[in-house]
């Protein structure tokens, strides 16, 4: 065979193999990026981001999809799986402790408006009815349970210890019961069944609100430490991205400063300062 039919051959073969290769190699679907999956759960921050902040990102032309789960540890695992893109529906406390007892990646990329805690009714009806022996239900998990003996604090019924972490309260962190109050330490979402079973109950938003809970059994409200406030969560590896800075822009705009104020006129939401 002549060179020349050697160099022809090889340059058909090159071209045949490169027709092989794009016409099979997997494309990149270059609508991919104007999707973003936000993973839900039954928590008032949902409903305001699909009420509020989708809008907003669809006219920026974005495509937003749900996956919804029954609680919030498993919408973060999905989220830290790479099975979402988004959760709006935790603090920067729980989502601290998620990272470290789940080995997660996640990380806050704005403030969003924010329910605080609150002391609720359960059996009785005023703060002043404390007796001595009352028991009040409170969240297990451990950035809500630390949230909850600081209410609890800042309500008068208790004191902490001099010097203590208030982002890692525990009932060994209290100085003073005056009134010998027991507490029942549960889980959050299963307080609002059984209220009058205890005297009183602390309940976070992301609880009171799918239950129902009226705004006016809260006896005492929480003054929101910076840690508290709910943040739009996404995994680290992604916070730099496009859609991310679409999101946060989105909590951050006049449209959507518009409608909180259209839907808080009980004061419901406190909204931080950006």
């Amino acid at each position: 065979m002549s060179k020349k039919k050697i160099i022809f051959s090889t340059l058909a073969a090159f071209v045949v193999v490169g027709v092989a290769y794009f016409s099979f190699a997997p494309k990149h679907d270059k609508n991919a990026d104007k999707i973003i999956t936000v993973a839900t759960s039954p928590c008032p921050y949902s409903e305001m981001f699909l009420d509020g902040v989708k809008p907003i990102l669809e006219k920026e032309g974005y495509q937003v999809r749900s996956k919804n789960f029954s609680v919030l540890l498993n919408a973060d695992i999905a989220l830290n799986n790479g099975e979402a893109d988004l959760n709006v529906d935790q603090h920067t406390a729980y989502l601290d402790n998620f990272n470290k007892e789940k080995h997660g990646h996640l990380t806050g990329i704005v403030k969003i408006p924010t329910v605080p805690m609150g002391l609720y009714t359960g059996e009785k009806h005023n703060l002043n009815d404390v007796a001595a022996g009352d028991t009040i239900a409170i969240p297990n998990d451990p950035s809500n349970m630390s949230r909850a003996y600081r209410l609890l604090a800042q309500a008068g019924l208790i004191k902490l210890k001099s010097g203590v972490n208030e982002i890692k309260l525990t009932q060994k962190d209290i100085a003073e019961n005056p009134n010998g109050l027991k507490f029942k330490e549960m889980e959050s979402y299963t307080i609002p069944r059984v209220r009058n079973e205890f005297a009183y109950v602390v309940l976070p938003g992301s609880d009171s609100y799918p239950a129902k809970v009226p705004s006016s059994d809260i006896l005492y409200q929480e003054k929101l430490a910076d840690a508290y406030y709910l943040v739009a969560t996404v995994n680290q590896k992604d916070k730099n991205k496009a859609w991310a800075k679409a999101v946060k822009k989105a909590y951050q705009s006049k449209d959507f400063a518009e409608f909180v104020q259209k839907h808080n006129d009980t004061k419901y939401w406190v909204v931080p300062k950006q």
